[in-house]
């Protein structure tokens, strides 16, 4: 099966993705040609968390292409705070918008909203699991400025745990040819078993490490991210981590000269500003590549029929997902919808196992 929403980078292809960078890079080269794009058409932007980049790139992204934008950054000034459930919320904008962009902070709404979408929907980060579109804008980055996305060294550091883009870039650059990975972070913060499935599934080589500084002297590309306060249950815990891995001039003179620094932002004290001018820090210029990435996504959602997504076989659990940060729970009018992996029954909304 096939559709239009963009929940999981697992839906692209290697092709696609490629269609996409390619997309990008023409649109960067003569943005004047792609001013009329999108006349006459309307992106509803619905952020029930706090945004900047992926807001904001969003709708510049549409008013680029000569569309429109709608929605809300605060559901509190939406029918949300009356307590509307997400059925009726995309139902009834899904009517007055074209293409959808959401960002949630529970787990599987995206996938729960595109159930119930007439047009396109495009998931901006459901809490600690996915963020496909800041994946797209770190391969349009890593294809611009090393001009491949294989045969890589990729360092990922800090919370690889909660860290939903982190796991969305390990998922699409482990489909790329000899890509290999070092996973930097503390063992409270390491990244889910299910992350370590696809690198073996994809026999990709990786490597755990306690050390940014052991860790940084051969890599192509260093991908920093923050400690994310909001996943902890506690403060304590927060300030437990927070400071473990900070990327600082020391560190970075033990890195190659070739090898270039992402963040998806935004940064708190993983890299120190002393390191911004440093030609290797490209993470404000990505997020500039960003929205020519979610530009070329735009076009090919709304223009492309080609372009269409593969959607993985589902059937109806017997059982409930049982993950307290899963969609399901607070919408309980949701189908136990579920995947077979392994012989295992996993929650189509969280991709977390079922248990039985």
């Amino acid at each position: 099966m096939t559709n239009k929403n963009l929940i999981d980078l697992e839906s692209m292809s290697v092709e696609q993705v490629d269609k996409l960078v390619r997309k990008a890079r023409k649109i960067m080269q003569s943005p004047a040609d792609f001013r009329h794009a999108c006349d006459g058409k309307i992106l509803a932007t619905l952020f029930y968390e706090p945004s900047t980049r992926t807001q904001m790139s969003f709708q510049t992204a549409m008013l680029k292409l000569g569309g429109r934008t709608i929605g809300f950054d605060n559901p509190m000034n939406s029918s949300v705070a009356k307590g509307e459930n997400l059925k009726d919320t995309i139902s009834v904008i899904s009517g007055y918008a074209d293409i959808i962009a959401i960002r949630h902070p529970v787990e599987g709404t995206a996938m729960a909203a595109s159930m119930y979408s007439e047009v396109p929907l495009i998931n901006c980060g459901d809490g600690g699991h996915l963020h496909p579109t800041q994946t797209l804008t770190d391969i349009v980055t890593l294809s611009c400025e090393k001009g491949r996305l294989d045969n890589l060294k990729i360092g990922v550091c800090g919370d690889l745990l909660n860290g939903r883009t982190v796991h969305s870039l390990i998922k699409a650059l482990a489909k790329y040819e000899n890509n290999s990975f070092v996973l930097i972070s503390t063992e409270e913060l390491s990244v889910p078993i299910y992350i370590i499935d696809i690198l073996e599934k994809n026999h990709c080589h990786y490597e755990i490490s306690h050390s940014l500084a052991d860790a940084i002297k051969d890599l192509d590309m260093l991908y920093m991210t923050r400690i994310q306060r909001e996943r902890f249950k506690s403060a304590e815990d927060y300030e437990a981590q927070k400071n473990v891995f900070v990327l600082d001039k020391e560190k970075l003179a033990l890195a190659r000269e070739d090898m270039i620094i992402l963040h998806p932002l935004p940064r708190v004290n993983e890299i120190t500003v002393d390191i911004d001018d440093d030609p290797r820090a490209l993470y404000f210029k990505q997020a500039q590549y960003g929205m020519f990435g979610r530009m070329a996504l735009i076009l090919l959602l709304l223009q492309d029929e080609d372009f269409m997504l593969s959607e993985r076989e589902t059937f109806i659990s017997e059982h409930r997902c049982s993950n307290p940060k899963c969609i399901t729970q607070p919408e309980s009018y949701l189908p136990n919808r579920a995947y077979e992996k392994l012989g295992m029954q996993m929650c189509d909304f969280c991709d977390k196992r079922i248990d039985k």
